[in-house]
């Protein structure tokens, strides 16, 4: 008996987070293999395209240069390889235009299918309350929910990007694709990879939120864009712009595949006026310009050397609401479920 009560009774053990948060991540591959396949697919497609177009393009560009034909020639053969040269370097820039745009539109499909398929149908079928009296706390839950799709988005995303990049750089010349567009600099750098994970992360919030598949879907699309919209809106401000004028009826030139912010007259004390300003005039232009004390011209530009600083300032921007949208959610989660 005096044996029996020096054994100090065991303490439970308490289950680790690593193989939780491990068979949370593996169930949810498995539950969605199908979207993971299909997803992978479409952008081995969409490689396939892009790089496949830019080759072929390429292709056509070099055999011209190389031949004795110009836009001045009017000989048939040439006339045939001109036809060509036109046709392969349009369809170039009208491929990575869709190209952009595709990855333009992949942080609100991203936020889409996070808020209802991953997150807003399990709240709505009740699944959820299988995995949370499997040993698997809520937390865990939300972290499988997030950090296997991040994983899969910061990988899947700089591939497609530095693809785009690739191809960008080799679309100089005729119909070339400017890297202030609103769906190529969307594409390009580490912006992509910024609106994914805010997409991700607005998708895990708005699932949360209402917890019914259809409405989430509608809140995360409609976040996801708006953050977008008004990003593209004060993307020109994120960097200081750079200025030059001129003096008399010339405007200033701007650096090659400068992007031009805006342009306007400027007076002798530095006042700017609009570009248009007396326009109106006719042919007494002159002694309008003369009266306003009108010298020259001035453009606010963006030179290429400015991509990267206007990059990484807007890529900041996206990781700061992603870490909050991200920090809500977990937020919420615990608020409602503990």
């Amino acid at each position: 008996m005096s044996t029996l009560t020096g054994i100090a009774p065991a303490t439970p053990r308490t289950a680790r987070p690593g193989p939780a948060l491990g068979a949370g991540a593996r169930v949810l591959v498995r539950q969605h293999r199908r979207a993971l396949w299909c997803t992978g697919i479409l952008a081995l497609v969409w490689i396939a395209a892009v790089v496949g177009i830019t080759l072929w393009a390429g292709h056509v560009n070099n055999a011209f240069e190389a031949s004795p034909c110009t836009s001045l020639v009017t000989d048939r053969a040439c006339d045939d390889r001109l036809q060509k040269f036109d046709l392969a370097l349009s369809v170039r820039q009208t491929v990575l235009g869709y190209a952009g745009l595709c990855l333009t539109v992949l942080p609100g499909l991203v936020a889409v299918f996070v808020a209802g398929p991953m997150i807003g149908k399990e709240f709505e079928s009740g699944t959820y309350k299988l995995a949370w009296t499997q040993s698997v706390s809520p937390v865990h839950w939300l972290l499988a929910r997030l950090a296997v799709p991040a994983a899969l988005l910061v990988a899947g995303v700089s591939v497609l990007s530095a693809v785009f990049a690739w191809a960008w750089e080799r679309s100089e010349g005729l119909y070339p694709v400017h890297w202030f567009g609103n769906t190529s600099f969307g594409a390009l750098g580490t912006a992509p990879v910024g609106y994914a994970l805010l997409g991700l992360a607005l998708g895990a919030l708005a699932g949360l939120l209402t917890r019914r598949t259809l409405p989430a879907m509608g809140v995360a699309l409609l976040a996801t864009a708006a953050v977008a919209v008004a990003l593209n809106r004060v993307r020109s401000g994120l960097w200081p712009l750079s200025t030059r004028s001129s003096t008399g009826s010339v405007p200033p030139q701007t650096p090659d595949d400068a992007w031009l912010v805006e342009t306007g007259r400027l007076t002798g004390d530095g006042a700017r006026l609009p570009a248009d300003t007396c326009w109106a005039a006719g042919a007494k232009a002159d002694r309008c310009l003369a009266d306003r004390g009108v010298t020259g011209y001035y453009v606010d530009h963006h030179p290429v050397s400015h991509f990267w600083p206007l990059q990484l300032m807007e890529t900041g921007i996206l990781l700061v609401l992603a870490a909050a949208a991200t920090a809500l959610a977990f937020r919420v989660l615990r608020r409602y479920h503990a």
